[in-house]
């Protein structure tokens, strides 16, 4: 005889308070994880340490296979949770390409929350340089965008710099139009080359006429149109705010889901999480099937790349290098196997760094 349906306990109402009882309770548990983060750096614990005893207690907590589906994303909660803790007992210095309300300052406000010493800079290569010499604890540089493509700007220095990649931030870019003025009365749109691009189709077709100006920045652009007739800008809508402009037209950038992934910069070693990335260098042989037979160490050890990308060798026409990212701590045995077998078929490999997955 078949077992009848188990029938529900709760009536809806029940169920709903039973909902909000567990939520209060899970912010009760938030806030005394946070206390108790304070009281063990009061006690002499470096907060560095506690930050990563907290993502290892996490990862083994949630080793089990019945927490397989949610496991990426508890750990990417409380990870983050342990980042923010961190951050808020030790404030760091972040460089980044300003001025402030651009994307990169929204990124690093993203990651590493408000309790921070902002150092806003004119290029890419100055987020660099601030890390190298210490006047900064971390910087944060686009590396590629989901319309456009690597960054040329950061894989130029990357490629020939020391400063090792510590982390990642995912950043949904959305494109604002912004003015003091209607639709109709504007004649020039200003903003950074790659938000321009980013929106050609929509500006093609909704102001056919208008003269595109390349800037620094979109928060550059957002104060030109604040003064300008006729002016508008693509910016950020908190850029847009901070310059008295209206938001004419939102979202629109003509690929939707449009995101830019930033790097953060520094010279930390996070330890593995159990759900990890890691980037490297890779200098190749000019000939042929050289790339081919590098790609099988990666095969052999059952490894995921999750990004390949050429560039140009300096001063060696026709030669590149190869930026490779793939899942897994350079600490891991398969990793480490995989890096090992590599060096044994290319010219040079450099590891830049290996970090938690972000989203």
């Amino acid at each position: 005889m078949c077992a009848k349906k188990r029938q529900s306990q709760s009536t809806p109402i029940q169920a709903k308070r039973t909902l909000v009882s567990n939520t209060k309770e899970l912010l009760r548990s938030l806030l005394q994880h946070k206390q108790s983060f304070i009281e063990a750096t009061e006690a002499g614990h470096d907060a560095k340490e506690l930050q990563s005893l907290i993502t290892s207690t996490i990862t083994t907590k949630l080793s089990a296979k019945k927490y397989e589906s949610d496991r990426d994303t508890v750990i990417h909660i409380l990870s983050e949770l342990a980042q923010r803790e961190y951050n808020e007992l030790k404030p760091s210095t972040v460089a980044f390409l300003g001025p402030i309300y651009s994307y990169s300052h929204l990124a690093t406000s993203q990651y590493f929350g408000a309790n921070i010493t902002l150092l806003p800079v004119t290029t890419i290569a100055n987020v660099f340089d601030d890390v190298i010499r210490e006047n900064a604890d971390f910087g944060i540089v686009p590396i590629e965008n989901s319309t456009d493509g690597r960054i040329v700007d950061t894989l130029n220095v990357l490629s020939r710099s020391p400063v090792s990649i510590c982390g990642e931030i995912n950043l949904p870019i959305h494109h604002t139009l912004l003015s003091r003025e209607s639709m109709q009365a504007i004649t020039e749109v200003y903003s950074k080359p790659q938000a321009i691009s980013q929106c050609r189709e929509w500006l093609a077709k909704h102001l056919p006429d208008a003269q595109l100006i390349d800037t620094p920045s979109t928060t550059v652009a957002a104060e030109i149109a604040s003064q300008s007739d006729g002016g508008a800008a693509i910016a950020s809508q908190l850029a847009g705010a901070h310059y008295g402009l209206n938001a004419i037209a939102e979202k629109i950038e003509d690929r939707q889901g449009n995101i830019t992934r930033f790097a953060i910069l520094g010279n930390e070693f996070p330890k593995p999480t159990g759900n990890d990335k890691t980037t490297l260098i890779v200098e190749l042989a000019h000939a042929p099937g050289s790339l081919a037979d590098a790609m099988t160490s990666f095969k052999k050890h059952r490894l995921n790349l999750t990004w390949i990308e050429s560039f140009p060798k300096p001063n060696h026409p026709s030669e590149y290098l190869f930026f490779i990212e793939l899942e897994g701590h350079r600490s891991d045995p398969p990793v480490e196997a995989a890096l090992q077998a590599l060096r044994r078929k290319t010219q040079r490999v450099s590891i830049l760094g290996s970090f938690p997955k972000h989203g």
